[in-house]
């Protein structure tokens, strides 16, 4: 290991440390220099500034998590990898809560690495669910949705715990937001015409979802994209409206 690794290494680890030991996880550039023994000149050089290190520290914490999404690999059900993708997702939060508030800060002005890429792995789910014909709106709509969901259950168990107290609080957001996007387990006796207005937004999920899979749809680009942009605005219509 070079010296300028060895450096940024040690810099990135005693940050880490030193933001899971605040009582806040707010940490000052001169205690993290002291502690790790070097010169503000060589943290700021391989982090630029304050918010540069916060993040580098961010998306140092979350690369185990993430590690373990990256080599999961994808079962037969994607409900079910989303309902486990949920629940990591809130252990981790509950497991790191600094970091994880960090994370989510809004003094953070670009969003970390790991966000973004937790956000892809999500939707890469609901893309797999969309093309069984299992969600109601598009993928990218139900990633936000359920991303905001996650994040807002996480945050409040992780910022108040004791008025976020129900142990069973995370289980039933995510089973009353999954409830809203996804469609219901097929009926082995169904009744013939029943929830055929909720079928139309399902199915332009899954077509969108197919169109987007496809390596040969006979579509040119640009037709292609109309086409998933009208599936999507049919998959994501208000029904109240």
């Amino acid at each position: 290991m070079s010296s300028t690794t060895s450096t940024r290494t040690r810099i990135l680890q005693v940050a880490a440390q030193l933001v899971g030991d605040s009582p806040d996880g707010d940490i000052s550039t001169r205690a993290v220099c002291e502690a790790a023994q070097v010169g503000a000149p060589a943290l700021y050089r391989h982090f630029g500034d304050k918010e540069g290190l916060l993040s580098a520290v961010v998306d140092h914490g979350f690369e185990q998590y993430l590690a373990t999404k990256r080599e999961r690999e994808a079962s037969a059900d994607p409900v079910e990898d989303l309902r486990r993708g949920w629940d990591s997702h809130v252990e981790f939060a509950v497991r790191n809560p600094n970091l994880y508030r960090l994370m989510n800060s809004p003094a953070m002005r670009t969003p970390p690495a790991a966000a973004l890429e937790s956000h892809r792995i999500l939707t890469r789910d609901l893309e797999r669910a969309a093309a069984q014909g299992r969600i109601r709106v598009a993928p990218e709509l139900a990633a936000q949705m359920v991303m905001s969901a996650t994040v807002g259950v996480a945050l409040m168990l992780v910022a108040r715990p004791a008025t976020f107290d129900d142990p069973g609080l995370s289980r039933r957001v995510r089973d009353a937001v999954h409830a809203s996007i996804l469609t219901p387990d097929p009926d082995p006796d169904p009744d013939p015409g029943a929830g055929e207005e909720a079928e139309v937004p399902s199915a332009a999920a899954r077509l969108s979802a197919l169109l987007r899979q496809a390596q040969g749809s006979g579509l040119s680009t640009a037709e292609a994209a109309l086409m998933k942009e009208w599936l999507d605005r049919v998959a994501n219509a208000d029904p109240e409206g």
